[in-house]
């Protein structure tokens, strides 16, 4: 549940409730205002199993003892006229309101109406948390009663006309807007609160139009202002046009103008041209005799040329030939020096032999007197053996201590091991304590900070100082987390718990004061409640489903567990299960449970200071944000002192390998003793054999080396005979090379005098060619000019055509088309030569230049502008229209609205003043604004003074004390009783805070005010009256009873009660 709602004990608990007799009801049914409350009806509804209440036309007075159930009628009539549960400020689901136990309720409203009265009926389940609604016998649904309700003006959301006890206290929290409207709804005429919501949503749409109008008007002037300035730039581009459209007419003529140039220049090319080719004519007829003899020179030169091509090529091949036999001899003569420098080779191969088997023999002989001398030593076996045994013996001894060694190895890596597992837990548990602190920083970043500052200065304090309870606190089971959780406040779960207050009391100094943090602190009692024994033992209560106390569910400080059994009981607060909830009433019945727990919920027991009954309150118990992080204490505890013990077991290892490793160094040192003796033994036992062994490989080795001695002079023979006939084939070689030599000698000489011959052609030719130089070079000369003048006149005529194709292309002709007539008038305007049009179009160039910046957009862009400003004062035409039309609406809104609601404040303030003047203080009511026009901030202001000595203060939350508000609200309330369009108005204890002169003063206004025939129903809730008070015969007295041996409704006889009443007083 998110609230508790009070409970009665037993659940054969009645309330009744009588006014009158029936006949009286008739007489007084003509004096109920349309949509009076005639008739409540509850059945297992919060304290009642089956209650009707009758209540009067005028003043109704209910009255009971605390938790009889006064604000249950209170919880029917909002319920039952479709009020939201929030009204109430108790539970947030109506099916909280049915009776503990019951599967569902019902409540059944009888309303006052004229021509017949209407019975509104909700039947509310606890399962679904629906109900279902009956209208007059007939089923129907919460949108169809909610209209029936508005269309008699009940409006229990209004805390003007319905104030329940939880909504006392936010009556003077009203701000003046929201009191104004709550008095427009409750006592002014229904078109008021329409017309100021008309008139809040006019002036909202006037701020819009005004703004938009001035939009309009801000942005229309900058868009005329742009216009302006386009103007001229609109000007300057078509200034550039013209400019631009002379030089395209100067770039259309001007490859006319240089064709007709170029055309005039190929004439005089063509004639120039011929000239030249009349001149060459005449030069190549000069120079035919000459040219002729030159040719029959050549013609006698080439035979004898093709003779001393022949014979060079004979000389080349001769002298190739001549070099093939000259590298044939050096091939020759190379071949002698290799076998020379064999038989050199071979000569020292025999010398190096020779010195070898001198070397052998010298050895043979030396190993033999060797051998001779270790003959004489003596056997060196035994003390061989005995090394031997020794040896075996100590690599006994080492692999026993390797085995030792090996065994403490893998101790070691399991105990290392088993060491890191120990520390993987440790650090998930810190993990989780780290996750607790960001939890404990992100609720509230101040704790944390002192946290932080605490654990760097804990050597300021002298006695024991905790953490905050959250992080100290440590559940077992995080399904117990829920329950440690609701049953202790977060505001003293986020405190630091001390052992000593003096130390508390310079924690906060330098917390609170110098580092404005804001912080909790608790000092721990002096003595220890920590191991409190519960008033009964969890044995006694386990028939009832308890299974723990709330202590046994989780580990603390000595200091925090003091302090949380001295203040919270948690030593003697059981936790029970789903048999617990089943059997509630019958556990609620024992004694000393003031606190317990179900799986969901908490229950709170306490006892009623006027009828001494037992109230019960229950509430939901929420999951868990802060402790369901756990860690296992003792746990922890033992892994740490599991840790150490495997620290101290590694060092015990650790020394023991150490021993074994300097025994083992021991060993190995004998070992190579040992083993450097048997060496030196085996040596000189293996010596004599090693010798012999040698004695026997020099001796194999020599007489190798004897079988395959050299033969020097069957060497030297084999080498003379192969000389020889090397020398043999130099001779027959050298004969072909000078036959060669005398072939090419003759071939030279055959050369020479052809050339001779040849030569005096030349000179002949030489002389002629000497004779026509002179007019060959006037021939070529004139031939030069001929091919550039050809040149000219085809450059020209290409020119020609392109310079046409150009200007027809530039003017936009086909090939075979002429230049039009319009065209020609044209270009007659403009200058005929080149250089002119050059200079034209530099100057006209330089005019267009000058207007930079513009482009044809320049036009569309202006406009397109004049378009929009047209658009835009058509607009501002139409939005000012509007806003006319608005302020006309608003003009008209406000006369219908304003005039009659100051009317009434004025009628209202008259009412109010005069009670607090009956009362001998001051108060009054007035219509509040800082602009008439802003009517969303329109407000009603109270201004009251209880005292004569003071001034006129407005109402608010803080300015006045609890009592005074209470007065305020209550006599405003009677102020709009006389004026009230609802059919009636409940108050609910506004009298608790109020001193006894004031509240007897209050109940006579509210008698006086609201017994006249021209108010309407009104109901006052109060738990006592006092004594002396003036009463009206109008007023109807309710008295609330609760116990289980109440009368049902129908039992109920007020006639008989009143002649048992007559008949004992006359007896006696």
């Amino acid at each position: 549940m998110a609230s508790s709602v009070k409970r009665p004990r037993s659940s054969q608990a009645h309330c009744s409730s009588q006014t009158s007799r029936p006949a009286d009801r008739v007489e007084g049914e003509g004096r109920f205002v349309e949509g009076s409350i005639v008739r409540i009806t509850m059945k297992n509804f919060l304290t009642y199993d089956l209650s009707v209440v009758h209540p009067g036309p005028n003043l109704n007075m209910i009255v009971g003892a605390n938790g009889t159930g006064k604000s249950s009628i209170v919880c029917a009539i909002c319920l039952g006229l479709a009020g939201k549960t929030a009204i109430l400020g108790r539970g947030d689901k109506v099916g909280l309101y049915v009776k503990r136990g019951c599967t569902k309720g019902f409540i059944e409203i009888e309303l006052y109406k004229v021509g017949g009265n209407l019975e509104i009926h909700r039947e509310i389940h606890v399962e679904n948390n629906q109900s279902q609604w009956m209208l007059n016998g007939r089923p129907s649904n919460q949108k169809t009663v909610e209209e029936e309700v508005k269309a008699l003006h009940i409006q229990v959301s209004n805390l003007c006309q319905f104030l329940p006890q939880e909504k006392v206290g936010e009556f003077a929290k009203m701000s003046k807007i929201e009191l104004l409207e709550a008095t427009e709804k409750s006592v002014g005429p229904p078109e008021m609160y329409e017309y100021h919501c008309k008139l809040k949503n006019f002036r909202n749409k006037e701020r819009e139009l005004e703004n938009a109008v001035k939009d309009k008007v801000s942005f229309m002037e900058k868009a005329k202002q742009r216009h302006e300035r386009n103007k001229l730039d609109v000007n300057r581009y078509y200034e550039k046009k013209r400019h631009l459209d002379v030089i395209l007419l100067l770039q259309k003529k001007k490859p006319w103008v240089e064709y007709e140039t170029t055309r005039k220049e190929l004439e005089d090319a063509k004639k120039e041209r011929d000239e030249a080719k009349k001149q060459l004519s005449a030069l190549k007829q000069a120079q035919t005799p000459m040219l002729r003899k030159i040719q029959q020179i050549d013609d006698r030169m080439k035979p004898t040329d093709a003779q001393i091509k022949s014979m060079t090529a004979a000389i080349k091949d001769a002298s190739n030939r001549c070099k093939q036999k000259q590298d044939q001899l050096d091939g020759k003569e190379k071949e002698i020096d290799d076998t020379k420098q064999i038989l050199n080779l071979k000569q020292k191969e025999a010398e190096d032999q020779q010195k070898r088997l001198s070397n052998t023999r010298r050895t043979i002989d030396d190993l033999k007197t060797e051998l001779a001398k270790v003959g004489d030593q003596q056997d060196v076996t035994p003390q061989i053996n005995a090394i031997n045994v020794e040896l075996r013996s100590i690599q006994e001894e080492r692999a026993k201590i390797e085995g030792e060694r090996a065994d403490l190895r893998r101790e070691r890596d399991n105990v290392f091991a088993e060491s890191r597992m120990l520390e993987r837990k440790l650090n998930d548990m810190s993990n989780m304590m780290n996750a607790k602190e960001e939890k404990l920083r992100g609720r509230h970043r101040d704790t944390h900070s002192a946290l932080q500052w605490l654990r760097q200065n804990r050597s300021m304090f002298a006695g024991n100082v905790h953490e905050p309870m959250m992080l100290m606190i440590n559940v077992k089971d995080p399904r117990f987390a829920k329950y440690v959780e609701t049953h202790i406040p977060f505001r003293d779960l986020r405190s630091f718990v001390f052992q000593r207050k003096d130390d508390m009391e310079t924690f906060m100094t330098e917390v609170r004061d110098k580092l404005n943090l804001k912080v909790n602190s608790i000092s721990a009692p002096e003595k220890s409640y920590a191991n409190d024994q519960p008033s009964l033992r969890i044995e006694s209560l386990r028939r009832f489903g308890f299974y723990s106390y709330l202590r046994e569910m989780f580990d603390a400080p000595d200091e925090v567990m003091s302090f949380l059994c001295h203040q919270y009981k948690v030593h003697d607060v059981p936790v029970g299960n789903d048999q617990t909830k089943a059997l509630i009433k019958t556990v609620i019945e024992e004694p000393y449970l003031k606190v317990l727990y179900t799986t969901e919920e908490r229950y709170t027991v306490k006892r009623s200071q006027y009828s001494k009954k037992m109230i019960t309150s229950n509430s939901a118990v929420n999951p868990s944000q802060f402790l369901n992080i756990t860690v296992d204490a003792e746990g922890k505890l033992e892994l740490e002192q599991q840790m150490r013990a495997c620290e101290l077991k590694l060092q015990d290892i650790e020394e023991r390998i150490k021993g074994l490793q300097k025994e083992v160094t021991v060993l190995e040192r004998r070992d190579n003793e040992l083993l450097a003796e048997k060496k030196h033994l085996s040596e000189v036992k293996g010596k004599k054999r090693q010798l012999e062994q040698k004695i026997s490989t020099k001796q194999d080795s020599l007489r190798h080396m004897e079988h395959n001695v050299i033969d020097l002079n069957e060497v030297e023979k084999g080498i003379k005979e192969k000389i020889a006939a090397v020398n043999s084939q130099k001779v027959s070689i050298v004969a072909e090379f000078m036959a060669q030599i005398k072939l090419r000698a003759k071939l030279t000489m055959e050369k020479a005098y052809l050339a001779l011959d040849t030569m005096g052609l030349m000179k002949e030719k030489a002389k002629l060619e000497n004779d026509c130089r002179e007019g060959a070079s006037e021939l070529k000369s004139t031939d030069q000019k001929c091919q550039r003048l050809e040149q000219r006149k085809v450059q020209l005529t290409e020119q020609c055509k392109g310079l046409l194709k150009r200007g027809k292309s530039i003017c936009r002709l086909q090939p075979n088309e002429s230049l039009p007539e319009d065209l020609c008038n044209a270009f007659s305007k403009l200058p005929d030569t080149l250089d002119e049009i050059d200079a034209m179009l530099n100057e006209e160039h330089s005019r267009a230049e000058c207007f930079t910046g513009l482009s044809e957009s320049v036009v569309d862009e202006y406009n397109k502008r004049e378009q929009e400003i047209k658009n835009l004062e058509k607009e501002l035409q139409d939005k000012s229209t509007a806003l006319d039309t608005y302020r006309q609406s608003i003009a008209e809104a406000k006369e219908c609205w304003l005039n009659p609601l100051k009317q009434l404040v004025e009628q209202i303030n008259v009412k109010f003043s005069d009670f607090f003047r009956s009362m001998q203080c001051a108060g009054e009511v007035d219509l509040h604004t800082e602009n008439e026009e802003e009517y969303d901030k329109y407000g009603i202001r109270i201004r009251v003074k209880f005292h004569s000595n003071s001034h006129l203060h407005e109402l608010t939350a803080h300015h006045q004390s609890g009592g005074e508000r209470s007065v305020t609200t209550m006599l405003y309330l009677m102020a709009l009783q006389e004026l009230n369009l609802c059919p009636f108005r409940v108050v609910d204890e506004i009298n608790q805070g109020m001193d006894p002169v004031n509240e007897r003063r209050v109940f006579d206004i509210v008698v006086r005010t609201a017994c006249k025939e021209t108010t309407s129903q009104y109901f006052f809730i109060t738990p006592k009256l006092l004594q002396n008070l003036q009463y009206a015969d109008e007023m109807t007295i309710l008295f609330v009873h609760n116990g289980p041996h109440m009368l049902a409704p129908n039992q109920w006889d007020e006639k008989a009660f009143i002649r048992r009443a007559l008949k004992r007083k006359t007896s006696t």
